[in-house]
């Protein structure tokens, strides 16, 4: 190393051991051999991060060398991406510039670096505009090298390894802004086993007690399980032996974070999630072209031993995902009498699965196929980047829609494959095939049957775009669009006609200001947005040019809403309200005042409560929360699963404090639904636990019962979520009850 400044033995040992370990991984791979320009990036980085220290304590040189080795052996990168990883924040931390980087190494190295740098701090900034321009600026990079987003991805992955050292609420941030864009930014780039790591990361420090509980729930059954694996596997050897196959043949156990989310979407406790592992055959194949009879051969063995499930077989062989996953899935029943998923891949489908477009390189594939769907994918970018002034949240929503969701094959009359969105419409389709046929679609025929515009689409449906000259483009079109190539559009031919309507109202308002003496400029512009239900001047001259807003000398008078600007100007320097008048001079940010607050204590003084409760999940004491301060300086209460707790993790990280509820003697309201098989007297039973054996005030109850099921909706008033969880336990050993749980 070039310099040692202040490093004990130990460290400069551990660094050492850290580099061989990255180097011998490099030099076993089958990447071209470029040891000597991986060890001058070193040399160098340990030279420009001489001194610097992590929140850990250990020395910051760790750190990328730790993302060079997750870029080289877990995605499997060369020495130029090795080289940028080992550089990446030498740019953002130190004095050296791009160009430094240029001279004393190559372009492509300072390029990738240069990218790495412009996406640094985070893809969410402190406010609405800047989230969405940074995340614009990591998918532009993207366009230029894909390797840049693949080495942000490993340096997210590191970060959330070591973010035990972080205090709690850059804990809570981080780990929401890697859920909400990061994980499935992985699943979309095909980089399985770092998207479900960093789930399960985000969740253990999101839900730290049930991550723990599920981890030890795993590891109690992991013998039964065994056994079961092991019995179910036995045959299937003997056939795949008989074919004279190499291959592997292991249980995948399913990550903590997937069965939680199975285990809250269908209200279930851990014990009934059936699906706990998956089988996966891999086997090795040097002819590629003989991969997707082999396969069918494996299924071919598996399906003559167990019964197949008809409606779960999934051949992504023929049709590979967007991001280039291939595999067989089936599913069979096992000799236990569940089913059992079983993946059926070879060892190239395999690598590319786990390491996604970067294993292509591993196997020289040049402009194939893999090449093509990702520029599809680029495509895809470019059109949702070409809006212009793209409302930062419905910015990333559409971004999810678009890159993250589940996808749909459908054909068109002609039987050509176009891939669409989950939740696409027949308008969505016309807008993918060409602008003009989205602008004057007037409706569809799916499977030879007329549907609207709005119809919602299904894998498979054979699609035909019904179109007329006369049809004009509507803004209520948006409500069921939901591709960015539609919304893009849609947008610009709105806009155009919007245009119009924005120079009449702009000339109405200037005559209207020249009869009464007055001229127009900001001034008298803000005066009347604020005097209005405008929010900027465009929507202004909008509102006057189409006749929604009239012209009087009341939108003359003095600005009603100046007072309570400067309050809202006032509460965004201090949320918390406090008189700390020091904090206000020196320009404390909200983001700043709330990191100061350690815990925001929920509690209720003379019946009247010091927060809100959002109406989307309806939280009680017991659950895990967090507050976000409003614009009106109120502390909104919100569960962390909650979807609209998500966003507000990833987009206004600044403005959420830890919150702690008081114990006391309120009571809340919450909603349960109970579910079985119907007899005489079982809603007596159950309102004699719920209201004599338990003492809880029952405020509302709705059942229903059909063909000998019933389904009941149960409000109740409780003090927090311990109570529910013991009055859900004493509702299921009720005779005929098979579940009883909580509902939002």
């Amino acid at each position: 190393m070039s310099e040692t400044k202040n490093m004990t033995p130990e460290e400069e040992k551990t660094i050492n051991d850290a580099y061989e370990s990255l180097l011998n991984g490099y030099i076993s791979s089958n990447h071209r051999k470029k040891v000597d320009i991986i060890e001058r990036a070193f040399k160098f980085a340990c030279s420009a991060h001489a001194g610097a220290r992590r929140r850990s304590g250990e020395p910051y040189i760790l750190h990328p060398i730790a993302v060079a080795k997750i870029v080289s052996q877990e995605i499997g990168l060369g020495s130029t991406s090795i080289c940028a990883a080992l550089l990446h924040d030498v740019v953002e931390d130190t004095d050296y510039t791009v160009e430094d980087i240029e001279q004393r190494f190559n372009k492509k190295i300072a390029t990738i670096v240069e990218g790495l740098t412009k996406i640094s701090g985070g893809i969410f900034g402190a406010n609405a505009s800047a989230q969405a321009e940074n995340f614009r600026k990591l998918l532009l990079t993207m366009s230029d090298d894909i390797r840049v987003v693949l080495i942000k991805m490993a340096d997210r992955l590191h970060n959330m390894r070591t973010l035990s050292f972080m205090p709690p609420q850059k804990q809570y941030k981080i780990a929401g802004e890697t859920l909400y864009i990061y994980a499935p930014l992985a699943h979309r780039l095909g980089l399985f086993a770092i998207k479900t790591e960093l789930e399960d990361l985000s969740f253990k420090y999101e839900h730290p007690e049930i991550h723990a509980r599920i981890t030890e729930q795993i590891a109690s059954t992991a013998k039964a399980r065994n056994e079961l694996f092991a019995r179910f596997s036995e045959p299937i050897r003997q056939g795949l032996d008989k074919l004279g196959l190499k291959y592997e043949f292991h249980a995948r156990v399913k990550s903590c974070y997937s069965i939680w989310k199975k285990m809250e979407k269908k209200h279930i406790p851990f014990e009934e999630v059936y699906d706990l592992y998956a089988a996966r055959i891999v086997f090795e194949c040097d002819n590629e072209s003989e991969e997707k009879r082999i396969c069918w051969n494996i299924y071919s063995e598996i399906t003559d031993l167990y019964r197949l499930h008809p409606d779960r077989v999934r051949d992504w062989i023929s049709t590979p995902k967007a991001n280039g996953y291939r595999a067989l899935h089936i599913t069979v029943m096992g000799p236990d009498g569940k089913w059992v998923e079983v993946q059926i891949r070879s060892r190239r489908m395999d690598d590319i699965a786990e390491r996604g477009f970067a294993a292509h390189w591993k196997y020289k594939i040049g402009e194939g196929e893999e090449e093509s769907e990702l520029a599809v994918w680029l495509q895809t970018i470019e059109d949702i980047l070409k809006n212009p002034e793209p409302n930062a949240l419905d910015f990333l929503d559409t971004i999810k829609l678009n890159l993250f969701a589940s996808e749909i094959v459908v054909f068109t009359p002609k039987g050509e494959l176009v891939t669409l969105p989950k939740d696409a419409s027949v308008l969505d389709m016309a807008f993918t095939l060409h602008t003009e046929i989205g602008t004057h679609c007037i409706a569809g025929k799916v499977n030879h049957k007329l549907v609207p515009l709005s119809h919602k689409l299904s894998s498979g449906d054979q699609v035909e775009i019904l179109t007329s000259q006369s049809q004009q483009p509507q803004a209520s079109w948006e409500d069921f669009i939901v591709t960015a190539k539609g919304k893009t559009r849609l947008r610009a031919a709105l806009r155009h006609d919007r245009r119009a309507v924005i120079e009449r109202g702009k000339k109405r308002l200037e005559i209207f200001l020249t009869e009464n003496s007055q001229e127009l400029n900001n001034d008298t512009i803000i005066r009347m947005v604020n005097s209005t239900r405008a929010t900027n001047k465009e929507e202004l001259f909008f509102l006057v040019g189409s006749d929604q807003l009239t012209l009087s000398d009341q939108l003359l008078k003095k600005d009603k809403r100046s007072r309570r600007t400067s309050i809202l100007r006032k509460f965004l320097r201090n949320p918390f309200g406090s008189s700390d008048k020091k904090g206000e001079e020196s320009g404390v940010t909200d983001k700043e005042q709330i990191n100061t607050k350690e815990v925001y204590v929920l509690k209720t003084e003379n019946g009247v409560p010091n927060y809100k409760m959002g109406n989307c999940c309806r939280p009680i004491p017991g659950d895990d929360v967090l507050g976000y301060i409003n614009e009106n300086n109120e502390v909104v209460v919100h569960k962390l699963t909650c979807e609209t707790a998500m966003k507000l993790k990833s987009s206004y990280g600044g403005r959420l404090v830890q919150t702690r509820w008081e114990t006391g003697s309120e009571k809340f309201l919450a909603t349960l639904q109970i579910e079985g098989i119907d007899r005489l007297g079982i809603l007596q039973e159950i309102i004699y636990i719920i209201s004599t054996n338990m003492s809880i005030n029952m405020r509302g109850l709705n059942i229903q019962a059909d063909r000998g099921l019933f389904r009941c909706k149960l409000d109740v008033l409780i003090e927090d979520a311990s109570v529910v969880t013991s009055l859900c336990k004493r509702l299921k050993n009720v005779k005929g009850v098979t579940s009883a749980v909580r509902i939002s």
